[in-house]
C-alpha cells in the first residue's frame, strides 16, 4: 500500500508540518505501508493545498478523497492542518487530552476506509485557550500541540512575558516535597518565544498580554500578582490611581493597581508602551490592552471623578488607534468588559471599530447553570466609583453584554472561565463538561463569534473532556453532547465505559462548582450532606469491578491509572467540603491536609492532569479552607 502526500506550496511550514502528520499517522494506521511526501512519482496521491475563500471568514476545510486518491484543501494553513486531524478523525483516530499518551490511533486493514467525504466551515472564528495555572515548558507544547486536534485556531500568552505560569511550577510553589528549581524572567522570555514559534508553524492565531500594561507603561515591572516591595519614584506616584487620599499600589500589588487616567502623561505613557510592544512583536495577532485585574480601585481624584472608568479607558484606545494608524499597523486590539469596565459608555465611542475587539469576560457568573438569553434582562444597576457590585445571575452578566452591544458591533468574543477555578468543584467533569456544551452553543444569541477559555492547562483530571468537547463544539455547533461524551468515554475507558460514566455522572451531579468558588454561604447543610453521599459513592467505585480489572490497552490502563488514584485523592476533599459545609473547622482542616498531602506526594505521577498549585489556591482563598479553617500556604523544605 502507496500513499504520496503531496502539499502545493513547498514554503509553506504549516503544509510542511501537516504532511508530516499525516505521514506518521497514517504509518501507524496502516501496517506495511510506504507513505511519501512529494514524491516525484505519485501512487495514490493526497493533495494537500490551500484554496483561497475570501467569501468565508472562519476556517473551512474540505476533505475528499477515494479510489484514485484526492485531497485535503482548506482556505489557509491553519485549515488545512485541522482539517488533516479531521480526517484521521474520520479514520478512527481519538486525541483525548495533551500528550501522545492520550491518543488513540486504530489499525486499519482496508484501503477503502480511507475514501472518505467531509466538508466543514468552523461555526465560530475565534477558538481557543489562554494560559493559567501553573505550567512547564512540556505541559505548553503538548497543549499547543493538541490544539488543531481539537478544532481550536488561537492560544492566547497572557502578560508580556508569562513568567508566573512557568514560575509556579518550576518553583513548586504549593509543593514543598519537590526542591524549587532555578526559573528567571529571562527563562520566561525564552519559553515565550518557543511557545510562538509552535504556534506559528501551526498557523495558530497568537494572542498576548491582557493585563499589566498599567505598571509596565510606567516603568513598573508586573509579571504576577504578588505584593512588591519596589520603590517608586515621586513621578511614578504621581501616575497611580489615588483611591482613598493615597497614591500607591492597591494591596501592594502593581497588577492590580489602576492609573491616574486623566493624567495626559499616563494617557501617553500608556498608548506608546501598547504602540512600542506592537511594533516589537508584528506577529501578534491579537494585541489585549486592559486595565488593572481587580475592582473598586480606581483614581478618585478631582479630574477622574468627572468620567467612569470606560470612559477613560476608550479614550485611551482611541489614542492608541490613532497611534498605529500613523505607523500604518493594522494590529488588532481586543478590549476588555470585566469589572467596572463591565458598564458601557457615557460620551465616549470607539472611532475606528475594525482595529477592535469586544472581549466580554463574565468573571463573576455562576456555572451551576449555562448562560440563559431572556428577551427581557434586568436594567444595568447604576455606576458607583469604587462601590460596584459584580454580577452573579447570568441574565445580569447578559445584561451589561447587551447594553454595550448598543455602542460596539464589532468583532467579538467570551472570554470565560469554566476550567479556570469552577471546574475543580466539578469532581466528575461531566456537569462543567455540559455547561461548556450549552454555553457555546448560545453564543450566537449572544452575537459573539467564539469562545477563548481562561485555563489551566492541567485539566486532565479524571479526565480531559471539558477541552475535548469545547473544541468541538466550537468547530461543528451541531456537534451532540451525548455523542461527544460516548465517543470519548469508549476511547478513553474501553470494556466498562458506561460503569465509568454512571460514576462520574453521579458524581457530577453531587457536586458544586459555586459553593468550590466561593459563591453562597459556607454553611450549608445540603452540600454537607451531598459531599457525604459523593464519599461513599467514590469509596464504592474504588472497589467496582472496573478498577479490579486491569485494562489491556496501555491508553485504557492510563486513564483507568489516573480513575483510580482520583478516587484516592477525592475522598479527602469530599471530607473536607462535608466538614467545612457542617461547620466543623477543626475536621475540615484535617480531611483538606490529608488531602493536600496526598496530590503532593504523587505530583511527579500524575503532573499533566492535576494542576496541585491551582487546585491549592483555589481551595484555600475561594472555597475557605484558609479563612474558615486555619490552613496555611505550605512551607519550604
Amino acid at each position: 500500500m502507496n500513499i504520496s502526500l503531496i502539499y502545493m506550496d513547498e514554503n509553506d511550514r504549516t503544509l510542511a508540518y501537516a504532511a508530516s502528520e499525516l505521514k506518521k499517522y497514517l504509518e501507524r494506521m496502516l501496517e506495511g505501508a510506504e507513505v511519501t511526501v512529494n514524491a516525484a512519482k505519485p501512487s495514490w496521491p493526497l493533495y494537500l493545498k490551500i484554496v483561497e475563500a475570501p467569501e468565508i471568514r472562519n476556517d473551512h476545510f474540505d476533505i475528499q478523497t477515494g479510489p484514485e486518491g484526492g485531497r485535503i484543501t482548506g482556505n489557509n494553513a491553519r485549515s488545512v492542518l485541522i482539517g488533516v486531524y479531521h480526517y484521521l478523525y474520520l479514520l478512527g483516530c481519538r486525541f483525548l487530552g495533551p500528550g501522545r499518551d492520550m491518543e488513540l490511533v486504530p489499525q486499519i486493514k482496508d484501503m477503502s476506509s480511507l475514501y472518505q467525504s467531509y466538508s466543514h466551515t468552523a461555526s465560530y472564528y475565534h477558538r481557543g485557550v489562554c494560559i493559567e495555572g501553573s505550567e512547564s515548558l512540556e505541559n505548553a507544547l503538548d497543549f499547543i500541540d493538541w490544539l488543531p486536534k481539537m478544532g481550536y485556531n488561537t492560544c492566547f500568552i497572557q502578560f508580556q512575558i508569562p513568567y508566573t505560569f512557568f514560575a509556579r511550577w518550576y518553583h513548586h510553589e504549593a509543593n514543598p516535597l519537590i526542591a524549587p528549581e532555578e526559573f528567571t524572567a529571562r527563562d520566561a522570555a525564552r519559553y515565550s518565544d518557543i511557545m510562538t514559534e509552535e504556534l506559528k508553524k501551526r498557523d495558530l492565531l497568537l494572542q498576548m498580554v491582557g493585563h499589566g500594561w498599567t505598571g509596565e507603561s510606567i516603568g513598573i515591572p508586573s509579571m504576577d500578582w504578588k505584593a512588591s516591595d519596589i520603590q517608586i519614584t515621586e513621578k511614578q506616584r504621581a501616575m497611580l490611581a489615588q483611591v482613598n487620599g493615597k497614591r500607591e499600589f492597591f494591596h501592594g500589588i502593581p497588577m492590580n493597581t489602576n492609573l491616574c487616567y486623566s493624567n495626559p502623561d499616563v494617557v501617553e505613557a500608556f498608548s506608546e508602551s501598547v504602540v512600542r510592544y506592537a511594533e516589537s512583536h508584528p506577529g501578534v495577532d491579537y494585541l489585549h490592552v486592559w486595565l488593572a485585574d481587580e475592582c473598586n480601585n480606581h483614581c478618585e481624584c478631582e479630574e477622574c471623578v468627572k468620567s467612569i472608568p470606560t470612559d477613560q479607558y476608550i479614550r485611551i484606545l482611541n489614542v492608541i488607534d490613532e497611534k498605529l494608524s500613523a505607523r500604518k499597523m493594522d494590529t488588532r486590539i481586543v478590549f476588555l468588559l470585566y469589572q467596572e469596565l463591565l458598564w458601557p459608555p457615557v460620551t465616549e465611542e470607539i472611532r475606528n471599530p475594525d482595529r477592535f475587539v469586544l472581549m466580554f469576560a463574565p468573571i463573576s457568573r455562576s456555572f451551576n447553570s449555562a448562560y440563559q438569553i431572556d428577551d427581557e434582562l434586568p436594567p444595568v444597576p447604576p455606576y458607583e466609583r469604587n462601590h460596584i457590585t459584580l454580577p452573579v445571575n447570568l441574565g445580569q452578566n447578559l445584561a451589561h453584554l447587551r447594553a454595550w452591544q448598543e455602542h460596539f458591533s464589532g468583532d467579538s468574543f467570551v472570554y470565560d472561565y469554566h476550567l479556570g477555578r469552577a471546574h475543580f468543584g466539578d469532581f466528575g467533569y461531566v456537569h462543567i463538561s455540559r455547561i461548556i456544551n450549552d454555553d457555546i452553543a448560545q453564543l450566537g444569541k449572544m452575537k459573539l463569534n467564539g469562545h477563548i477559555s481562561c485555563q489551566e492547562f492541567r485539566a486532565g483530571m479524571p479526565n480531559y473532556l471539558p477541552n475535548y468537547v469545547m473544541g468541538r463544539k466550537l468547530l461543528d455547533i451541531g456537534s451532540r453532547f451525548d455523542d461527544m461524551v460516548e465517543e470519548y468515554y469508549q476511547a478513553a475507558y474501553g470494556d466498562g465505559w458506561q460503569d465509568v460514566l454512571t460514576y462520574l455522572t453521579e458524581l457530577s451531579e453531587l457536586s458544586d462548582c459555586d459553593y468550590f468558588n466561593n459563591k453562597g454561604p459556607r454553611t450549608n447543610p445540603d452540600m454537607a450532606e451531598r459531599m457525604r453521599r459523593a464519599h461513599i459513592l467514590t469509596e464504592n467505585f474504588a472497589q467496582s469491578a472496573y478498577l479490579a480489572k486491569k485494562q489491556e490497552g496501555a491508553l485504557q490502563a492510563r486513564f483507568q491509572e489516573i480513575l483510580r488514584y482520583h478516587c484516592e485523592y477525592i475522598v479527602y476533599l469530599e471530607d473536607a467540603i462535608a466538614q467545612l459545609a457542617s461547620g466543623q473547622t477543626a475536621e475540615a482542616k484535617e480531611s483538606w491536609t490529608r488531602f493536600m498531602d496526598t496530590i503532593r506526594e504523587k505530583e511527579l505521577d500524575f503532573q499533566p492532569y492535576l494542576d496541585v498549585y491551582r487546585i491549592h489556591e483555589v481551595s484555600l482563598n475561594f472555597t475557605g479552607f484558609r479563612k474558615y479553617c486555619g490552613c496555611a500556604a505550605p512551607r519550604r523544605m
